[in-house]
């Protein structure tokens, strides 16, 4: 095994469950063969507490908007998460049997707490001046654990007039691509999005749906005390409520082009609040069954626009795990195969971390990380900042 090819990614997603980090040989990276999965650990962010006391997740979701003494708070988030990701890399280097010097770097995407491009940004605020915001110290990564650590990805891109977002979709082209297959990779997560691989030397396309879980997720937290609905099992307890599932539908963005991103910024409680107000003695699961056709049918009408609709479709992220959700994309987009990543040799838990384990990888090799075609950007350019642990090699 070449140690040079040895790379963690760290990743913690718009729903904020967990940090999941996997270890990956990037040796037989090409476009026929994926990265080789070595191992996979993740840390749970439920029960976690900041030093003040304050769960975690609560804090990421209160950060997600203007708040009092943001600053400190977010400052305290950040070296809290920095440290969490240190942890998940020692724990996941211990069930390994490895030591830190064998691996080449470790990419870590960070806790996205506000994501303003343009399509996101408030009409006052100045589109030269769109931002987005990460924390999870990589200075406390690298110290923590000793390995190079590359972070900070996004703001390159948005310094280049991109989204800065989506940048999966250059991991998906890089080893889920097949020449003269027609694919769509779709990543449900808290926010779904899709990348279109037409195998035919098209400029890659990729972009935010709208929301994937996260809706669900703070519906089912507000109703049921539950992070998640498992497996849709409430959601099938319920109808669809047609008007509500309409008014959802003519939301702006869903019509906007790409390049386009965007995240609880938009899609969170009060929106949904917004949209119920003519629908104030609804059923909760109805209201979830009708969540969860949105999903479904935003994802759908999504990769109903590009001609040819992909032949393939495979799904990753948390939602690929929602067995109502897939019956209801099954059908939807029938006669096209439907399938998780796991048949590409990636389970869908796993795809993003492992995209920013690539990342880290194009960084230090010199080689551009994002897609203009898909965010934006008026070039293509190296991504991230590096922070030099005791293994630190150009």
């Amino acid at each position: 095994m070449d140690n040079s090819n040895l790379y963690i990614g760290l990743m913690s997603g718009t729903s904020a469950d967990s940090i999941d980090a996997v270890l990956v040989d990037l040796s037989s990276e090409t476009p026929q063969r994926t990265p080789k999965l070595l191992a996979t650990h993740s840390v749970g962010l439920a029960n976690l507490k900041l030093p003040d006391k304050t769960p975690i997740k609560a804090e990421i979701k209160a950060l997600a908007s203007p708040c009092d003494n943001e600053l400190h708070r977010m400052n305290q988030l950040d070296r809290t998460l920095g440290q969490l990701f240190a942890q998940a890399t020692n724990e996941l280097l211990t069930k390994s049997e490895l030591n830190p010097d064998k691996i080449m770097a470790i990419g870590s995407h960070g806790q996205t707490i506000r994501h303003y491009p343009t399509s996101n940004t408030p009409s006052s605020t100045n589109t030269d001046m769109t931002y987005t915001v990460q924390v999870g110290d990589p200075n406390s990564i690298a110290q923590l654990t000793g390995i190079t650590t590359v972070a900070d990805f996004r703001r390159r891109d948005i310094a280049l007039g991109g989204q800065g977002a989506p940048l999966v979709p250059a991991f998906h082209q890089a080893v889920f691509e097949k020449p003269g297959f027609s694919r769509a990779i779709v990543n449900i997560g808290g926010i779904a999005n899709i990348t279109v691989l037409a195998g035919d030397g098209s400029p890659l396309l990729g972009y935010d749906t709208g929301p994937g879980n996260g809706l669900m997720d703070k519906w089912i937290q507000q109703h049921q005390k539950k992070d998640y609905d498992n497996g849709g099992q409430w959601a099938s307890q319920g109808n669809i409520i047609e008007p509500l599932l309409e008014s959802l539908m003519n939301t702006p963005y869903l019509e906007e082009s790409p390049p386009k991103s965007t995240g609880p910024e938009l899609f969170n409680s009060s929106w949904i609040n917004n949209h119920l107000t003519a629908f104030t003695t609804a059923n909760p699961a109805d209201v979830q069954a009708t969540l969860l056709e949105f999903t479904a049918q935003t994802i759908t009408q999504a990769l109903k626009r590009h001609t040819p609709t992909p032949r393939e479709i495979f799904f990753c992220g948390g939602g690929a795990y929602n067995t109502i959700l897939m019956q209801r994309l099954e059908t939807l987009l029938h006669p096209n195969l439907i399938a998780s990543t796991t048949q590409l040799g990636i389970p869908p838990e796993w795809v993003e971390a492992a995209a920013f384990a690539w990342l880290a990888k194009q960084t230090l090799e010199g080689k551009p990380g994002n897609a203009p075609s898909v965010t934006g950007a008026t070039e293509q350019a190296v991504l991230g900042a590096i922070y030099p642990g005791r293994n630190f090699r150009m």
